[in-house]
């Protein structure tokens, strides 16, 4: 099947890889990310290297990082999913 729109994986992908971008920037190694957020390390790298994630775990990780308010959005916003990868760019 043929679609314009992002499938779920390049989706959560695209997430993982922006997660990482931040991290990065929060000069936060992933042990620090891991520690602080409640994810287990290896969630947190399974994350980052192929952007498969608990929703639970996501969750935790939106909130460290001050995104948990984004996710009702997505949930109000009809038919838009394209804003889950609004979720960990800079504002």
């Amino acid at each position: 099947m043929y679609s314009l729109e992002s499938t779920p994986l390049e989706v959560c992908k695209a997430l993982a890889e922006r997660h990482k971008l931040l991290r990065k920037k929060l000069r936060l190694s992933q042990k620090e990310m891991a520690e602080r957020s409640g994810v287990s390390l290896g969630s947190l790298k399974r994350f980052e290297n192929t952007g498969k994630i608990s929703l639970e775990a996501l969750l935790k990780l939106a909130h460290l990082s001050g995104r948990l308010k984004d996710f009702d959005t997505i949930f109000q916003s009809g038919d838009d999913l394209n804003e889950v990868e609004k979720l960990f760019t800079n504002k």
